[in-house]
């Protein structure tokens, strides 16, 4: 029985593949994009949080881990959320002797039983509606045989099953599992190899290898682009991606105006979030890049 360490499982999730869907969140991925709206999905581990309003800055945490740093913010010492893994004993500890659950952990090692479980209980949700299983993070692909035996058994128990991918992985690996979906949502974030590297950490070649074969031998393929300002929100980027789909075989591309939802989320884990300030997209400031896409022969949409 294989384990993975999972951050959330959201249900009646209406944008993550077709119809209703139960969406399995891991953590692990191997870029660091600047707009990560998960941050909390980066590392493979358990990982502290610390919630500032919550804080009465009483000290509880630091005697229950007396070995872990201290820091201070707005006047309160407490646990420095970086320095112990969320299922270190020590910040079990902390965790349980804070008195208003201002530090918590996010993040907790499932068996691929513990999963599945939650993902039958909304069966008859999937079947009214066509609806079924996202594998999502983070990057799902971090951890292939969780996924290989979760996708195995939801489709021995006649469920719809999906993926939201960055393709980020061994091509070994990603021609392993996508026979095993039914839908694949895969990342076209951009066909710059520099653009990928400094803002992203990623090989372009890879994730686009994995796409291109992906429209070639799947299905159902939709590629999506987080359109992200400074990034590739120019209609020269729009024009090279649309190039780049339609030599791959792509005719459509699910467009995902920039939001800063997670924004919050950066503080919870004490890191610095690179594109504060930055104003969110709407999908009217994104017609003409829309546009940009359909005179190149790819239908763009939102």
């Amino acid at each position: 029985m294989h384990t993975a360490t999972v951050f959330n499982i959201q249900k009646f999730s209406l944008n993550d593949g077709p119809g209703i869907r139960t969406v399995v969140f891991f953590k692990g991925c191997p870029l660091r994009c600047a707009w990560c709206a998960n941050p909390e999905s980066q590392q493979r581990a358990p990982q502290l949080e610390w919630k500032e309003s919550a804080c009465i800055g009483c000290g509880s945490c630091l005697a229950a881990a007396p070995s872990a740093n201290a820091v201070e913010y707005s006047g309160k010492i407490h646990v420095d959320v970086r320095a112990l893994r969320g299922d270190a004993p020590e910040a079990q500890a902390a965790v349980r002797a804070c008195p208003t659950h201002a530090l918590t952990c996010t993040g907790e090692t499932k068996t691929v039983d513990e999963v599945l479980r939650v993902c039958l209980q909304d069966q008859p949700f999937y079947e009214e509606s066509g609806g079924g299983v996202t594998l999502s993070g983070g990057e799902a692909l971090m951890w292939p045989d969780f996924c290989e035996e979760l996708l195995g058994e939801l489709r021995a128990h006649g469920i719809d099953t999906c993926i939201e991918t960055e393709a980020h992985v061994a091509p070994e690996v990603f021609r392993r599992i996508a026979p095993l979906l039914d839908h694949m949502l895969v990342d076209l974030k951009h066909v710059d190899p520099n653009k990928l590297r400094d803002q992203a950490h990623a090989q372009a070649d890879l994730m686009l290898e994995n796409l291109r074969w992906a429209l070639a031998h799947h299905a159902d393929v939709l590629p999506r682009t987080p359109v992200v300002p400074g990034f590739n929100n120019s209609l020269d980027d729009a024009r090279a991606m649309a190039r780049w789909l339609r030599s791959a075989g792509g005719t459509r591309v699910q467009l995902l105006p920039f939001h800063n939802f997670g924004e919050g989320k950066y503080a919870l884990l004490d890191m610095a979030y690179a594109l504060q300030g930055v104003r969110k997209l709407r999908e009217d400031d994104l017609e003409d890049y829309r546009q940009a896409y359909l005179a190149e022969g790819v239908v763009a949409f939102f």
